[in-house]
């Protein structure tokens, strides 16, 4: 901390000069942008034509719903549950592995460093792109193609990863710290040497880890996807909610959730291990 100026007063007295004090900052653009914020809310709310009358009885109507659904559910249909909880599962996996596959090299290709700035530039507006459309858009565009399928679950789930898997992959590469890189480019390595030996190694758990953590989401997804006809449990769940049967609708929603937490569940398990390794065992207490 600096000491303040000293100033002297009388004689052989010495005291120190007075602070200046700061200006308070201004908080002018501050207002105005949670002024123009307030603005847009109120815009959106009043464009949805919102009946603000009903709004104290929706906790009234969703409590009568969640009765309906939980308070006595239909198991009957469990194991037709089970057997399409499986391919839901089934079109998460093969969409992930094909979101996989593709999206890497694209997304190391788009890295800076790696590609040329021209496809660098190409690459990622193709991947703003399909990050723009959702599953549910390019299951429907789909379907007049594969018909009403698992597979087109899997494509859709698959095509609509590329975009959010190459982004997460080509900043993992951008993110690795440059010792490797020019150790191997100190060694006359080319770019494709560079991206195996030096960044590859570094950014692999990252991206296999976001790898899982879109399997993941890919399980949310597909449960969607079923409601327009891709197959699956949100097929069943479209079906049994149209014709009101509700007591069944709450077994395939208590099946959904369940699936879901154990796959989060392993998932999670791996991602870990794949980011911190394998334990350290210590000896000392294994003796």
């Amino acid at each position: 901390m600096t000491p303040a100026p000293l100033t002297k007063q009388g004689r052989g007295t010495v005291s120190p000069a007075p602070l200046a004090v700061p200006k308070r900052p201004s908080r002018l653009g501050a207002t105005v942008w949670s002024l123009i914020a307030g603005i847009i809310i109120l815009a959106a709310a009043s464009g949805l034509q919102i009946t603000w009358s009903d709004l104290p009885k929706l906790p009234a109507q969703v409590g009568n719903y969640l009765e309906l659904m939980f308070a006595s559910p239909n198991w009957e249909k469990l194991p037709r549950a089970l057997m399409e909880t499986w391919r839901s599962i089934s079109m998460a996996w093969i969409g992930a592995i094909l979101c996989v596959v593709i999206s890497i090299p694209l997304g190391m290709i788009a890295a800076r460093g790696v590609g040329p700035f021209w496809l660098r530039t190409l690459l990622r507006g193709l991947f703003a792109v399909i990050r723009a459309v959702p599953e549910v858009i390019i299951a429907l565009i789909l379907l007049t193609v594969t018909g009403l399928t698992p597979l087109t679950g899997a494509l859709a789930l698959g095509i609509a990863g590329i975009g959010t898997q190459a982004k997460w992959v080509y900043e993992t590469i951008e993110s690795v710290e440059d010792g490797s890189k020019e150790a191997v480019l100190a060694a006359g390595g080319t770019t494709a040497e560079v991206t195996r030996w030096a960044l590859w190694p570094a950014a692999a758990p990252a991206i296999l880890s976001f790898a899982l953590y879109r399997f993941e989401i890919n399980i949310r997804t597909s449960a969607v996807l079923g409601l327009v006809g891709a197959g699956g449990i949100g097929s069943m769940l479209s079906n049994y909610a149209n014709f009101r049967q509700w007591d069944t609708v709450g077994m395939l929603l208590i099946v959904v959730i369940v699936a879901t937490m154990l796959m989060d569940a392993v998932s999670g398990k791996i991602r870990r291990r794949i980011m911190e390794g394998a334990p350290v065992r210590d000896l000392a207490r294994s003796k």
